[in-house]
């Protein structure tokens, strides 16, 4: 009853840094006078320009909330729902089962994104 506006407050309150952060991304995607990367530097050349608001508020005390609520929110969950307990057991068992295969997996994809920026950084050249 309570999950989905605890869910929609947490986006809410983790949007602003995740902008941030995705805007960071961004304006290293292409040469400055291009878009997206001109969007991407004006917005955070916003968010440099107001330390206090954006620094103190959006980056860290709406984050640091977000933590709190989302951690305080799965507590609570995880204490009432024996189901949920039972699957997250269930599925500890099946990645010690299958570890081996996990890793392989994760390091496929990483190595799928490196060689992504690496391409995106010799094509930009």
């Amino acid at each position: 009853m309570i999950k989905r506006p605890t869910a929609i407050l947490e986006l809410l309150l983790v949007f602003p840094g995740a902008l941030f952060m995705a805007a960071l991304f961004a304006r290293n995607l292409q040469p400055a006078p291009f878009e997206p990367a001109q969007s991407a530097r004006r917005l955070v050349d916003w968010y440099s320009a107001r330390p206090v608001l954006c620094l103190d508020v959006f980056l860290i005390a709406l984050p640091f909330a977000a933590f709190i609520i989302g951690g305080t929110a799965l507590l609570r969950i995880w204490r009432g729902d024996a189901a949920l307990r039972r699957t997250a057991m269930r599925m500890l068992a099946v990645v010690r089962a299958h570890t081996a295969a996990l890793l392989i997996a994760g390091a496929t994809l990483t190595a799928g994104g490196i060689l992504a920026i690496v391409a995106l950084h010799l094509i930009t050249d």
